[in-house]
């Protein structure tokens, strides 16, 4: 993979972090940055031209967040970063988007992100769709991912649907050769996992059949983590090399 990446993600959340990327990245020498929008005054708007020049990143990673993409009145900076995001897609440069990062992606570019018929939160089986062309990003038949969400996006125009589960039909998407949006967390960390279950707020909006039991959850052996630990690193790694060859 090329060297010397500069990586920036946004950060929507206090403490989620970089996940599990962050080593793999780290032994490929990136420059790692961040947007912190978490920590911007919801008072004072935020300009454009804080967030980096589209031409200091060659990576954006996009994580999660406890917001809707559609909440643009309580945190206003929504908008503005989803006017960065097509600014950046407008130049072809890779990008990965994590669960509201993935949502973020479909909805900049005119796809809609609304609530889905079932809440997800916990591990499950995601599946690869039959039949997608050859030349996309290539995923396990079947993976087991950590899935937290209950809104989820409508395939961007333009995009390959790569992934489904009972759940939510759409899991996973592929726009151009550079661009990976994923309803799931396959970045999720076993010290990651732990903060999300500490917001109790959070999880107890969480009810159905497709949301595991927190106990449960909280006992996640570590052997869960890798699948979705490395499908991350093979996507980074595609984007990256079909950007950069």
């Amino acid at each position: 993979m090329k060297s010397h990446l500069r990586v920036h993600y946004f950060q929507h959340i206090a403490g989620e972090g970089f996940g599990s990327c962050y080593q793999y990245l780290k032994e490929h020498n990136a420059k790692i940055t961040a947007t912190e929008f978490f920590a911007l005054p919801v008072d004072r708007p935020l300009d454009i031209e804080a967030l980096p020049t589209v031409e200091e990143v060659d990576l954006l990673i996009i994580m999660g967040g406890t917001m809707s993409v559609n909440d643009e009145a309580n945190y206003p900076w929504l908008k503005v970063e989803k006017r960065w995001l097509r600014r950046y897609l407008a130049q072809g440069k890779p990008a990965i988007g994590l669960c509201l990062g993935g949502q973020l992606i479909a909805n900049a570019l005119g796809a809609a992100v609304s609530r889905n018929p079932e809440q997800e939160l916990g591990w499950s089986s995601v599946r690869r769709i039959a039949n997608v062309p050859n030349d996309v990003f290539l995923l396990p038949k079947e993976i087991e991912v950590l899935q937290w969400h209950s809104e989820t996006f409508e395939i961007p125009k333009g995009a390959v649907h790569l992934a489904e589960n009972d759940a939510c039909r759409n899991q996973m998407y592929q726009l151009g050769q550079n661009v990976l949006g994923f309803q799931f967390h396959p970045e999720i960390t076993p010290e990651s996992l732990a903060l999300f279950l500490e917001d109790d707020d959070e999880i107890a909006i969480f009810k159905g059949k497709y949301v595991q039991d927190f106990e449960s959850l909280r006992k996640s052996p570590k052997e869960k983590f890798i699948q979705g630990n490395q499908l991350l690193n093979n996507a980074i790694q595609y984007v990256v090399e079909k950007t950069y060859q």
